[in-house]
């Protein structure tokens, strides 16, 4: 049996549904997921491995237009990093939407992706109710870039992956597998609670302040059938820890609720959960302060 083996980055604007693609293609939840932009903050690596092939799937932050802090300046970053070295790029829009974001993503594939191979997945063909006005917008956008493919597709819904993944299979490399075959993902079950709590966080609060937030796995120990995890919360005003807090706690107690039944699931034990809320003055707007909270473009 000849392996194949090669890395595969999934790229697009915010919230198109990278993570959610991610998680669908692996079949388990590795990236966390919401409405909201900015979700995705790091370099994810989600591997499939199947039959003869193992497909190493970089899930990245979204590609912003606006670049007044340091993180939106961190989150480019990563972007454009994880086309170093891959072996194809699957290249997430949006059906019937096309915005400044997605154009800032094909400069961003015009300049470092000319010599990958670059699949287009047409996302959200579910909600489309005038299927003639799709032809139209393939068309339209076949005409801005050289795509090896183009596949319209509900990540959210598992429609058409399976093709897609036939495609990404076929432009990896020969070569020996860079991972066990059971390995899923290069993080550490550390980094993937913190995901889980911030995930939680995200969808329980208000527009805006889930972009002032991010969550520390401090303590993190196994006894007997137990697991012990205390997080930290870090938000930039005291008025922020209020509202993570909520009143009487409800706030907090009710993430915690979310977080650890997650948590549980992942780890496959009983988990006690203990979570704080502090605060660190415009750590969003500090490199060195992003550094030191895991924000790393080695990452």
């Amino acid at each position: 049996m000849t392996e194949r083996c090669g890395y595969a980055a999934i790229v697009g604007r915010p919230n198109v549904g990278k993570s959610t693609l991610l998680n669908h293609l692996l079949g388990q939840k590795l990236s966390i997921t919401s409405r909201k932009p900015q979700t995705t903050r790091h370099r994810l690596l989600g591997i499939k491995t199947e039959g003869d092939t193992q497909v190493i799937y970089v899930d990245t932050p979204g590609v912003h237009q606006r670049q007044h802090n340091a993180m939106n300046r961190y989150l480019n970053r990563a972007a454009s990093s994880s086309l170093i070295g891959v072996d194809v790029v699957v290249w997430l829009v949006e059906a019937l939407k096309w915005t400044s974001e997605d154009e800032q993503v094909l400069q961003l594939l015009t300049h470092h992706a000319t010599e990958i191979p670059v699949i287009l997945a047409v996302n959200k063909v579910d909600q489309v109710t005038d299927r003639e006005r799709l032809l139209p917008f393939l068309s339209e956008i076949q005409e801005k870039f050289s795509f090896q493919e183009i596949f319209p597709i509900s990540a959210l819904r598992g429609s058409n992956l399976a093709e897609l993944e036939k495609s990404v299979a076929k432009l990896v490399p020969e070569a020996a597998w860079f991972f066990p075959e059971d390995q899923w993902t290069d993080r550490s079950e550390r980094f993937l609670v913190a995901e889980i709590v911030r995930e939680k966080l995200i969808r329980r609060l208000g527009a805006e302040l889930p972009y002032r937030l991010t969550v520390q796995v401090e303590h993190f120990a196994n006894e007997d059938n137990l697991t012990h995890i205390s997080a930290v919360i870090w938000v930039e005003r005291d008025s922020q820890k209020g509202i993570v807090i909520g009143k009487q706690g409800k706030m907090l107690k009710q993430v915690g609720t979310d977080a650890r039944q997650d948590i549980a699931v992942l780890l496959d034990r009983k988990i006690f959960l203990q979570l704080w809320v502090k605060v660190r003055a415009g750590w969003s707007d500090d490199e060195r302060a992003l550094r030191q909270l895991g924000y790393s473009d080695e990452d």
